[in-house]
């Protein structure tokens, strides 16, 4: 059930979040980057310790097969990507590992990730880690670190997909429930799945199984200014995606979108939308806004539909299509 206690400290404060939707894979090996350079969309090679990059890995017909994160820690690159993926991705990676000094390994299980949200996180994290706070507030995105927390080893890795800006602090499996415990004890409440989702909706952040699937090219779910290179050379699904920028002119059939809803009926995922009697598209992922409060959601509509401000009926609720993000959000201080 949508909290507005936790919501409003998310957005105010802080609050926590349980990642046991993410699963993580280790890459090591002296030729790791460029090993993924090759697979993946973004710029792999480029990454210095301490940075990352959003990507996605996809298909040679240029569907995705998951959305990933890219840190390079110094001696192994850590990829958090959907748990549901989290298999195939390492099965696909491995069949493309010949005479590379290249290691992978399945540390989903080793670890667990808990990410803290809001304007007042930099501070909270140093509180836990014992990282200056100013350092904190000033990493870029997908900025990372090892540290401490009590003594034991946490990579702190800074994110901005679950809504609010953040930190994702991943511990040994053992200690996830002691940190948890701490930020309880320093009045940083936990979001539950329902808060979490309107927070991400209102950012409008795609989700893997959710807003993006098998199906999906990058370029219908507008990630490709974030998780896309385009100045490297080859990867897998990268003809497609040339083809349709430079002959298409980035022409899609259909795109991502924003609904805001008119009533306070809230769409269910699935939910055809029309215009005029016709189907144009459907709905991905739906909340309830703190913010607006109003129902918001993200849909896929065909691309004669997408100017802002159209009129479009929900399962014969009206909504209007709405710019990305729904919501602003504040930098962590």
């Amino acid at each position: 059930m949508f909290s507005i206690g936790t919501y409003h400290a998310a957005r105010e404060r802080a609050a926590s979040l349980d990642r046991a939707e993410r699963g993580r894979i280790v890459v090591s090996g002296a030729d790791r980057a460029s090993y993924l350079h090759g697979l993946l969309t973004n710029d792999i090679a480029s990454l210095k310790t301490g940075q990352g990059c959003y990507a996605a890995y996809l298909t040679p017909q240029g569907r995705m097969i998951a959305d990933l994160y890219v840190y390079e820690l110094g001696d192994v690159i850590l990829l958090t990507v959907p748990r549901e993926q989290t298999a195939t991705v390492l099965e696909k990676l491995d069949q493309f590992v010949f005479s590379e000094d290249v290691q992978l390994g399945d540390a989903s299980g080793a670890f667990s990730t808990t990410a803290v949200l809001g304007p007042d996180v930099a501070r909270i994290v140093s509180g836990l880690t014992g990282m200056a706070d100013a350092d904190l507030a000033a990493w870029p995105e997908h900025a990372n670190r090892r540290g401490q927390f009590d003594g034991h080893p946490v990579i702190v890795t800074r994110v901005a997909d679950a809504g609010e800006p953040g930190y994702d602090l991943h511990v040994e499996a053992p200690w996830d429930g002691p940190l948890v415990q701490r930020l309880a004890d320093l009045g940083v409440p936990v979001l539950n799945a329902e808060t979490a989702e309107a927070l991400r909706i209102e950012r409008g952040v795609p989700r893997f199984n959710r807003d993006m699937d098998g199906d999906t090219i990058p370029l219908e779910a507008g990630i490709e200014s974030r998780a896309i290179s385009f100045s490297k050379g080859c990867y897998v699904g990268q003809e497609v995606i040339i083809r349709v920028l430079h002959r298409g002119h980035g022409r899609v059939a259909r795109k991502l979108v924003g609904l805001l809803c008119e009533t306070d009926v809230v769409p269910i995922a699935g939910a055809a939308v029309t215009v005029d009697g016709r189907e144009v598209g459907h709905v991905t992922s739906s909340a309830l806004s703190g913010a607006l409060h109003k129902p918001i959601a993200l849909a896929y509509l065909h691309r004669d539909f997408l100017t802002p401000a159209t009129a479009v009926t929900i399962d014969g609720q009206p909504a209007v299509v709405q710019p990305l993000p729904f919501v602003s959000v504040q930098r962590p201080m």
